[in-house]
Formats: C-alpha cells, structure tokens, sequence
C-alpha cells in the first residue's frame, strides 16, 4: 500500500526514486529550513565582524583574482594528512604533532575566509554551509585535544585519526557546495563558452551612449557594452559572483559597475574586479568596429 497523498498513488514516478543515499542526504540537508533560524543569526554575526570592505575584499580573494578559501585550506589539510603518515611511522610521533600544531593554526585563517564567502550564498547552499562548518570545527575540536593529549605524553593518534575522519566528511560536503552546486565558481564562464565564435553584430557604433552602459543579446547571452569614445568594451552582462544582472547595476564615478545583487565591483573598461565578494574578473568578448558597425566574438 501507498501512504496517502504519496506521487506513487497518483500514478506519477518519485522524482527521487533511485537516488544515491548520499545524494538524498544532501538533498534533505538543501531543503531543510529548520536551520534558517541557525543561519540568519550566523550570517549577520559574519556581516558585523566582517563589515570592513578591506577585510571582505581579503577574506574573498578579490585582490588574488582567485576565491582564497580553497587556497587556505591546502595548508591544514596538507598538515593533517601528513601527521596521520607519520602516526604510522615509528619514530614519527614528535613530527606529526609539530603537524598537527601548525594545522590546527592554519585553519583559522581558512575558516574566517570560508565563512566570509559562506555569508553571500543563498538559503539552500547555506545549510550545507553550516553543516560542513559543524563538522569542521569538531574535526579542529579533535585536532585541539589530541594536541593536549600529546603535549601531556600521551598518544592522542585516535583523536586525531576521528578528526581527520570527521575532516574528510566536512570535505565532502565542501566539495558537493563547490561541484554540484556551484559555491565559488564562476557564473560567467559558462556564458563565455556560448557566445559565438565568429563576429556577431550588435548595432551601430553611433547608437551606444558615451558613458552610459548598454545590454544587447548576442545569441541568447547578454553582454554588457561600454563605450568611451571611439573605444567599445564588451563583458559578459550576469555576475561572476552568482549571476546577478550587471545591466541594473549602477556605475560608480571610477568608471565600474556595481552588481545590484551584491555589490561587487567591476571595472567597465577591462572587466577587473575592484571590490568583491567576487573574486574573479568579468570576462571580456573581443570587439571591432567595421564600417561603423560593432562586432563581438569569444576572445
């Protein structure tokens, strides 16, 4: 028998049916709004320890050109892992816990960059956020007392052995907010790949406003087209960040345009990313202007 009200009963297939354990786990943590209360109070603890733009912009990556949580994260984790070779290895206590000092350090600075970016995601990918955070700092928690335990003269190898194991679920979560749901990377480099690689029209060198920026659609992306002059710049128009329109945006008197969804910066005549939280430049199409007419094109 089917319960009541079940997709099964009514004739229609379970959209989920089939789906990995794994994958259902994830797909519950996404919709579960029970930890929205959790989440709004972290998130605006993080908005206020992190208010500096300065800071933000250094947590992020925007002056690396590159998201800095990842680069971060090599550090602990390379610790971590090394300690646990060395906990096999006779006559490798005292080097693993060196590691394991070092690591626990290390992942301040990877945790504070990581929540900075974790504050600007939308409701669902923070839940998984806060989970793989959670698990995270029972791992350093983990990390924390083993480090007692052997500064005491004690093993402390099975605390550190569950922590690099807790470590490695949190890395699975990251992984997944990353890979499957798009954390961190860049919403605009999928539309790069589907302008079109031959010279495409977009009106007449005559009809784009000085100074003013304007939004044409080559194929079915939109691009962003500045003019100075005789001089034409072309970006891809959705925001790197999380895809936010660049065309509502407003243009500061520095010559950039400001994401309405979160602020982000970008310069207009080279696509450079002045202030986060996105940590990439806006990529740029390749522009000409023949017999007056402008033409773009995938660089």
């Amino acid at each position: 028998m089917y319960p009541p009200g079940s997709t099964a009963m009514l004739g229609f297939a379970d959209p989920r049916a089939g789906t990995r354990p794994a994958m259902q786990m994830l797909n519950r943590l996404e919709e579960a709004r029970s930890l929205d209360g959790v989440t709004e109070k972290l998130q605006a603890a993080v908005t206020a320890i992190a208010k500096p733009r300065r800071l933000r912009d250094l947590l992020h990556g925007t002056w690396l050109g590159h998201p800095v949580h990842p680069v971060l994260v090599q550090f602990p984790v390379g610790a971590f892992m090394s300690a646990a070779v060395l906990d096999l290895v006779p006559g490798g206590h005292k080097a693993a816990t060196t590691l394991i000092a070092a690591g626990t350090a290390g992942a301040v600075p990877a945790a504070a960059a990581g929540w900075v970016d974790w504050s600007q995601l939308t409701k669902d990918r923070q839940r998984v956020g806060v989970v793989h955070a959670a698990a995270n700092v029972i791992a350093l928690s983990l990390y924390g007392a083993s480090l007692a335990a052997r500064l005491r003269g004690r093993s402390g190898r099975a605390l550190s052995f569950t922590g690099l194991t807790v470590a490695g679920l949190g890395a699975y979560l990251g992984g997944h907010l990353s890979y499957a749901r798009g954390a961190g990377v860049s919403h605009a480099a999928t539309e790069l790949t589907r302008v079109p690689s031959s010279w495409t029209s977009v009106g007449a060198l005559a009809e784009l406003p000085s100074g003013k920026p304007v939004v044409r659609t080559v194929g079915d992306v939109p691009v962003l087209l500045w003019r100075d002059g005789e001089q034409v710049t072309a970006m891809i128009e959705r925001c790197g960040h999380e895809g936010g329109p660049l065309g509502e945006g407003d243009v500061t008197a520095e010559g950039c345009v400001v994401c309405p969804w979160h602020g982000s910066e970008f310069r207009l005549r080279d696509g450079v990313v002045v202030h986060g939280p996105a940590a990439s430049d806006q990529p740029l199409l390749r522009v000409r202007v023949q017999d007056g007419d402008v033409e773009v094109a995938q660089p």
